[in-house]
């Protein structure tokens, strides 16, 4: 990126970070609550990891694309790189340990997290090179009340939709219809198809924070949480009509999953850009290869869970179980040193990338 902000490579890695961390606990049957996503309507702090990624995905979009032109080779810049991030994701849902390491076909899953940051990278690019940001700002507009509309409104095979986890609930009706077997569940996805119009979204109010980081503005920081806040009001209030919900990505889940990004961005903003502190380093590594550093820890962890030691114990679970797990502490807390461990493995890779200069981009 051009004119660099050093906020922007942090705040990517920090989500970097702890996307693996909520991925990777020593035990799923024993987690701290916060690191785990709400049931169905509601938030945790794991619930907006994902969002902030697709928030920085667009704020990164302003920087590298502001002087772009919509050329031919622009375009194809961009869907190439759409299909690398869609095609990653694929991979990662079809690939088995087992001979001829792809399963079967009927299992595979086909939405994934690669695979919608593909998807909203795609659109969110050709949007903010084509239409300024007032336009950009309808669209928006238009893509979350008109999702609203739709989930609220739109009746199912004559039956009332509903923002409850049902056969009646329009997302999950066109997943499980669309998708079938190759959905995260039987009955919905959290990345499913309808789901990604509000995601596209997520990353088109990203792009207007780095507009504004782009700018001659002074005191960014205090407009930044500003406009985080207001962000935060009305998507509580609009939760009142359109719960907040993650799985189905509410409206109302993008404003406020938007709002707490472009506060946290200011404060890292700062302390980083403005005082000059050298803060949050670490992370920045994480940032420069985000997108290898999580493929990276997807595919491991797959292994790990794959590989049996003994025939009936994973890798996963023998080193869990032999080397975190220990009587003078809970299992919640043994199963977070697990993933801290494994976070810290992939901070360190990303430290001696960067070290190295190996930047390698999807």
């Amino acid at each position: 990126m051009q004119n660099r902000v050093i906020s922007v490579d942090i705040f990517r890695g920090l989500t970097i970070v702890l996307m693996i961390l909520v991925n990777t606990p020593g035990t799923w049957a024993n987690v701290y609550a916060p690191f785990l996503h709400a049931k169905w309507h509601g938030y945790t702090p794991t619930d907006l990891v994902f969002p902030f990624f697709l928030f920085i995905v667009g704020t990164s979009i302003a920087f590298a694309y502001k002087n772009k032109k919509g050329t031919i080779s622009t375009y194809k810049k961009i869907a190439v790189r759409s299909l690398k991030l869609i095609g990653l994701g694929l991979f990662l849902g079809a690939f088995t340990i087992s001979f001829p390491f792809i399963k079967d076909v009927e299992v595979i899953r086909f939405p994934g997290v690669l695979q919608r940051i593909g998807i909203v990278f795609f659109f969110a690019a050709i949007l903010f090179i084509n239409f300024n940001w007032k336009s950009l700002l309808g669209i928006c507009a238009v893509l979350l009340v008109g999702y609203w509309l739709l989930m609220g409104y739109v009746p199912v095979e004559g039956v009332e939709s509903t923002f409850e986890r049902a056969p009646n609930n329009l997302a999950n009706y066109l997943d499980v219809n669309v998708f079938g077997t190759h959905s995260y569940k039987a009955d919905y996805d959290p990345e499913g198809l309808l789901s990604t119009l509000p995601s596209i979204a997520s990353a088109l109010l990203g792009i207007f924070t780095g507009l504004i980081l782009t700018s001659q503005k002074e005191k960014k920081e205090i407009t930044l949480i500003i406009l985080g806040v207001a962000m935060l009001i009305f998507g509580h209030l609009w939760d009142l009509a359109f719960p907040i919900n993650k799985a189905l990505w509410s409206s109302s889940f993008v404003l406020v999953t938007a709002g707490w990004a472009n506060i946290l961005l200011a404060l890292i903003y700062y302390l980083s850009d403005v005082k000059g502190l050298k803060f949050g380093s670490i992370f920045k590594y994480a940032g420069a290869n985000a997108i290898t550093v999580y493929f990276l820890s997807s595919f491991v962890s797959k292994l790990f869970y794959s590989i049996k030691v003994d025939g009936e114990t994973s890798v996963h679970g023998w080193l869990f179980q032999n080397v975190y797990v220990q009587d003078f502490m809970p299992m919640e807390l043994s199963s977070l040193l697990y993933g801290l461990t494994v976070v810290s493995f992939y901070v360190l890779l990303a430290y001696v990338m960067y070290k190295k200069k190996i930047f390698i981009k999807v």
